[in-house]
C-alpha cells in the first residue's frame, strides 16, 4: 500500500508569496502581459514610479499598466485554504483600517475599549433588523463628463441623486454596469471612470481607490 505524502503549506511558498513584499499574496493580481501574480497593493503602488514589472522587467503598457492587471480569485481562495487563518486575519484588518480612518474623519477619539463597547451596543441595538452586508461600507459621489472634459449634466441628470452608498469591496465595474442600467446607455456608449482624472480598471475596488487614488479630499469619482 503506498504511503500518501502530506505536504508543507512552505512547499507551496513560491507559488502563494508575492516577490514584492515577500508575504502571502494579498487579493492577488495577474499582470496579463507576463502572468506574473503579485499582491494587488504591491503591484500598484509599483506601478506608481515604473510601468515596468517587478520581476521580470517587461514593460507592461507605455502609459497606463493598471489597465493591465487582473484579480485572481481562484489564487486567493486556494491561499486562503493552505494558510490557516490568514482570511479572518486580513477581515480583522480591514475592519479596524475602516474603523480607525472613519473615526479620523468624523474627529472622534475613543479608546479601543470605548469602541468596543459602542460597536457592541449597536449590534445589540440593531438585532435582527441589520439587513446590510458586514463588510464596511463607503458614500461616493459621481460627477458626468464628456470627452472634452466639460460637465455632462444632460447626461447624469438619468441618476436621481448623484451620491451612493456601497461595500468598500464594489469594483469599478460593477459602477459601470450600474450607471448603464440607470442612466440606459445603449451598448455602445463607451462609459470610464476616474478619480482624480485617471481612469480607474474595471478590478479596482472602492477600497483600492480610496487607499491609493485619492489625493485630493473632496474630489468626486467621475464618469466619462
Amino acid at each position: 500500500m503506498a504511503v500518501q505524502r502530506k505536504h508543507l503549506v512552505r512547499d507551496f511558498n513560491h507559488f502563494i508569496t508575492c516577490y514584492v513584499c515577500k508575504g502571502y499574496l494579498i487579493k492577488p493580481t495577474t499582470v496579463t502581459e507576463c502572468l506574473h501574480t503579485f499582491c494587488k497593493s504591491c503591484i500598484v503602488q509599483h506601478f506608481e514610479d515604473s510601468n515596468d514589472c517587478p520581476k521580470c522587467g517587461i514593460q507592461v503598457h507605455e502609459t497606463n499598466p493598471l489597465e493591465m492587471l487582473r484579480l485572481d480569485n481562484t489564487l486567493e481562495e486556494i491561499i486562503f485554504k493552505l494558510v490557516p487563518g490568514l482570511r479572518e486575519k486580513e477581515q480583522q484588518q480591514e475592519i479596524e483600517f475602516w474603523r480607525k480612518n472613519k473615526s479620523k474623519e468624523n474627529g472622534e477619539d475613543e479608546s479601543p475599549k470605548s469602541k468596543r463597547q459602542r460597536m457592541d451596543d449597536e449590534e445589540e441595538e440593531d438585532g435582527d433588523q441589520d439587513y446590510h452586508r458586514s463588510d464596511p461600507q463607503i458614500a461616493i459621489c459621481l460627477d458626468c463628463l464628456r470627452n472634452n472634459g466639460q460637465s455632462g449634466e444632460n447626461i447624469v441628470k438619468g441618476l436621481m441623486k448623484k451620491f451612493i452608498r456601497c461595500s468598500t469591496r464594489v469594483t469599478v465595474g460593477t459602477i459601470k454596469k450600474f450607471l448603464s442600467l440607470k442612466l440606459k446607455l445603449p451598448s455602445s456608449y463607451e462609459l470610464d471612470v476616474l478619480c482624480n482624472g485617471e481612469i480607474m480598471g474595471k478590478d479596482h475596488t472602492m477600497e483600492f481607490i480610496y487607499m491609493t487614488r485619492w489625493r485630493l479630499r473632496g474630489e468626486n469619482v467621475s464618469c466619462d
